[in-house]
């Protein structure tokens, strides 16, 4: 197909802007909802680099949809920009661990498509990293080790790095990041969702998911082929342990 030169302009001013600021807001936004071949070739752009468009109310979002996208966040700049310097994989390994576990309070099941709570104070999230933690604690050594190798996550490695780290003492009613306690490595990991619009403050040390985490969620995260299967792992064990629980009580009955 040939487009004309100010439709070819136009896209890749929007998406330049894409790259630049990683979002096209309200006021342009409607040069892409409004003509089709503009918004092709924006797209087309976007599959170009590994990644694919959202539009989330009036913004208009690029997400990597792989590693091999020069827009995905390396490990190298998760390190640099908020992790301490002496940072290794294991403190990688965890912020995604609690990101997902994040995630995974909103919903009721790596089956949901929609949000079954409207926000979560940072010590519930504690008790729910803690929660995860014990479930994995229930598989043995070598069954860890294999599932390594299945999701390319160093379980073991999370489950050292989390107990490593003090028990949730700390009182003060603002974190800094600068111990290594539980809540404080857990306000980093939040500073670096708010940096990716992916959560939102409201007060009173809570935050909630924004709508471009909801729509990720929709259309990928809870997509096998896009989790790989890790959702699942981390939540089958206690699903099968409510239902044990449930078949126990009503033989009871």
């Amino acid at each position: 197909m040939h487009y004309d030169e100010m439709t070819v302009m136009k896209a890749f001013e929007l998406y330049k802007t894409l790259i630049l600021n990683g979002v096209v807001e309200k006021s342009y936004l409607h040069e892409y909802n409004a003509d089709e071949y503009v918004r092709g070739l924006v797209d087309r752009f976007a599959q170009e680099v590994d990644c694919v468009t959202l539009t989330v109310g009036d913004q208009l979002f690029m997400i990597p949809k792989t590693k091999l996208s020069p827009f995905h966040v390396n490990n190298d700049f998760l390190k640099r920009t908020y992790l301490k310097t002496s940072a290794t994989n294991a403190d990688l390994y965890l912020l995604y661990f609690a990101t997902i576990v994040l995630i995974g309070e909103f919903y009721d099941s790596y089956h949901s498509k929609e949000p079954t709570r409207d926000f979560i104070g940072l010590d519930a999230w504690v008790l729910a990293v803690q929660k995860r933690i014990d479930t994995l604690k229930e598989h043995s050594t070598e069954e860890l080790k294999a599932f390594e190798g299945e999701f390319s996550y160093n379980w073991i490695a999370i489950i050292e790095k989390w107990d490593a780290m003090d028990d949730l003492k700390e009182q003060a009613k603002k974190q800094t990041g600068n111990t290594i306690s539980r809540l404080s490595f857990l306000d980093t990991v939040k500073r670096f969702l708010l940096d990716q619009s992916l959560i939102e403050e409201i007060g009173n040390n809570e935050i909630t998911i924004s709508e471009k985490a909801k729509t990720i969620v929709q259309r990928y995260f809870m997509d096998l082929d896009y989790n790989r299967g890790i959702l699942e792992f981390l939540y089958e064990l206690e699903a099968h342990k409510k239902e044990v629980q449930k078949d126990a009580i009503d033989l009871e009955d």
